[in-house]
């Protein structure tokens, strides 16, 4: 049996043979986790740890059906999709049955960077053109071309990183973006500010090839687009001469509840161009996938290039992928999603009038984040409180993480087996830190409260003058250690990417 290595040995060992600039979560106090299943992680005590943001994990770590389809596949036969197997048909009809019409067309890779990567091949040969509109704080990958389309990555390489065949657009946050909940159409709003960059790039003489986005994003803080966007953003990029791609590698499967897909919260009038995949399809084997219209296919192959995946479509994969489909139908995850986010999200709400650190609560399903300010009207971001909490519920065995532009969004998108013992569990873990929280950094009963409708957000807090806790006497210390870097965004191997340093004064009792 090979030697177990402690917690000590293995960061010595990584910083020996790992690239520095992967990072581990946690990074001041690492957790090495051993098994999981379900909704639960596992140390090396066997100390168990409930995952609240494992969307790779789709249907549940270590899944039982999952584990017996890829051994029952694996035992008979693994090879490339140059052979004809039952498998990858199989597969490919139960998925685009889950799609619209028009999405019939696969093409199966190994990775969300991949699919998405790959996307941006076709929309290019198809159209002819080379630029992109993206949104600002997205994150597509981590290949080259996906670096250049995620602001989320490249603002952090200087002034100077931006390629000129790329174009920014504003993220339709309805929270902390240019359009808010008070105007009377935010959608139309935020879709004539691609319609600008589109008219703009036709004026330096430039095509737009593609407008991707997110369907729900993630690193961007739990951004969920005012209804009707999509489509009126389609339209505009379809009378350029582009295309829409829809990224559901954070977000697919389920994770919404009442759709399968999230775009799908749009309304049905409209179907994008090109659909990636990844994460979940697998429930954390390697595989995604990119879907697609016969025409775009087609103009794809009449390159005369052979297109050619040496491991996507794999007989296993494509078994661990049914055997995924098939447990979202028989566990009824997307009902559960439904159910237990909306119970998650009640739950959150009723802290949001107890706690004026929380500025905004949104989202769909089991896709929440909580949105935590120093001061409701500013809405000013409570980065370092979030980064305190995080590790603090750790300490509870509760993985959390935080994101968004200024890390303070707290992320939830667990298993999809998550139950609403969890999330209770959960939020009163979260209303303890804040309470201990806002009691040491001394806010007032109504310091932070100041909004349009006041009534509706009433919060009053009796201050006793008792003797603080434990917890309460460390937090303002320790806000100061919280890191600010971690976070969950799309890395599979459990790490977190790099961010700029956060200065903090130290905040006194």
């Amino acid at each position: 049996m090979a030697e177990e290595y402690t917690k000590a040995k293995i960061m010595e060992m990584r910083k020996k043979h790992i690239g520095p600039s992967c990072k581990v979560f946690f990074a001041n106090d690492p957790i090495k986790i051993v098994r999981a299943r379900g909704q639960y992680m596992f140390d090396e005590k066997e100390a168990r740890y409930l995952d609240c943001i494992n969307n790779v994990a789709h249907v549940g770590h270590s899944h039982p059906e999952v584990t017996k389809a890829a051994l029952k596949q694996m035992e008979l036969l693994n090879t490339n999709s140059r052979f004809l197997h039952d498998n990858l048909v199989r597969y490919a009809e139960c998925l685009t049955s889950t799609l619209p019409e028009k999405l019939s067309v696969c093409y199966f890779v190994n990775s969300g960077s991949e699919a998405n990567d790959l996307a941006l091949r076709l929309a290019r040969q198809y159209t002819g053109h080379q630029d992109v509109i993206t949104l600002d704080h997205a994150y597509h990958g981590h290949v080259t071309s996906l670096i250049d389309i995620s602001p989320y990555k490249f603002h952090q390489l200087g002034k100077d990183a931006q390629k000129e065949y790329i174009h920014v657009a504003p993220p339709p946050d309805t929270y902390r973006g240019k359009y808010r909940e008070d105007h009377p159409d935010p959608a139309s709003a935020y879709a004539k500010e691609v319609d600008y960059i589109i008219k703009k790039a036709h004026q330096n003489k430039r095509q737009i090839a593609a407008f991707i986005a997110e369907s729900m994003q993630s690193c961007g803080g739990q951004i969920i687009p005012p209804a009707g966007y999509f489509q009126k953003v389609s339209e505009f990029v379809h009378k350029a001469g582009g295309v829409f791609i829809a990224d559901e590698v954070q977000v697919g499967f389920g994770r919404v509840g009442k759709h399968f897909w999230s775009f799908q919260l749009q309304g049905e009038d409209f179907v994008p161009d090109i659909v990636t995949m990844g994460k979940p399809i697998g429930n954390g084997h390697p595989m995604s996938c990119v879907v697609t219209t016969k025409e775009i296919a087609e103009a794809f192959g009449a390159t005369g290039m052979e297109y050619f995946n040496t491991f996507g479509g794999n007989p296993v994969s494509c078994a661990i992928g049914l055997a995924v489909l098939d447990i979202i139908e028989k566990e009824d995850l997307r009902g559960n999603a439904t159910t237990v986010g909306n119970y998650l999200t009640e739950l959150l709400i009723e802290q949001k009038q107890k706690h004026p650190l929380i500025g905004d609560i949104r989202g769909v399903g089991l896709f929440v984040g909580v949105d935590l300010v120093k001061d409701r009207l500013l809405r000013t971001p409570a980065t370092a409180e979030a980064q305190y909490i995080i590790y603090k519920l750790k300490e509870k065995r509760i993985l959390l993480s935080a994101d968004g532009p200024h890390r303070n969004v707290l992320k939830f998108k667990p298993p999809m087996c998550f139950n609403k013992e969890d999330a209770k569990l959960v939020v009163d873990e979260i209303d303890q830190c804040l309470t201990a929280l806002e009691k040491a950094i001394g806010i007032q009963s109504n310091a932070g409260l100041h909004e349009k409708n006041p009534a509706k957000r009433k919060v009053h807090h009796e201050n006793s003058g008792s003797t603080n806790t434990k917890d309460e006497e460390t937090c303002s210390s320790n806000l100061q250690d919280s890191n600010p870097n971690d976070n969950a965004c799309r890395q599979s191997n459990g790490l977190h990417p790099e961010s700029p340093t956060v200065t903090r004064k130290r905040i006194r009792t």
